[in-house]
């Protein structure tokens, strides 16, 4: 799984804004972002373990479906796209090192979900700031990205 179609037009109006309109990162900033930016999504992802594991219950390593007893429709939602959004990160990894599409598409879904939890849980803020910033330097760096 690589490209999900029903996304398309989607990814195709963020890559008119932040690829095409949005002025261009110089040349060296993509280069650097594309070679250490997977070491620093490792870091955040070895730091974000701990937490996520503390934030549903360390025995929820063990039973997984235990985080949803006693919680809300709403909790439940939010916590299913935080952990959908690390493991597609985990899963953006080993493409990113790669730089092929794979990775960059893993790490634009997870984009995506943390922007709709942002939505979901009313943190305006951080939908603007983040999924700007975050849109933007997945559209600039794209290219270095092949199959």
């Amino acid at each position: 799984m690589t490209k999900l179609d029903f996304l398309q037009p989607i990814e195709d109006w963020l890559a008119l804004y932040f690829g095409k309109k949005a002025p261009a990162m110089p040349k060296k900033v993509k280069e650097f972002i594309v070679k250490y930016g997977p070491y620093l999504s490792l870091v955040l992802l070895v730091f974000a373990f701990p937490v996520m594991l503390a934030a549903f219950g360390v025995s929820t390593f063990l039973t997984p479906f235990s985080i949803f007893r006693g919680l809300s429709l709403f909790a439940q939602l939010s916590t299913l796209i935080a952990l959908s959004t690390f493991i597609l990160q985990v899963l953006a990894l080993p493409g990113l090192f790669k730089r092929t599409q794979k990775g960059w598409y893993f790490s634009f879904y997870a984009s995506l979900l943390t922007a709709l939890h942002s939505l979901i849980t009313s943190n305006l803020g951080s939908l603007i700031i983040q999924g700007l910033l975050v849109w933007y330097v997945l559209f600039q760096i794209k290219s270095y990205y092949k199959n």
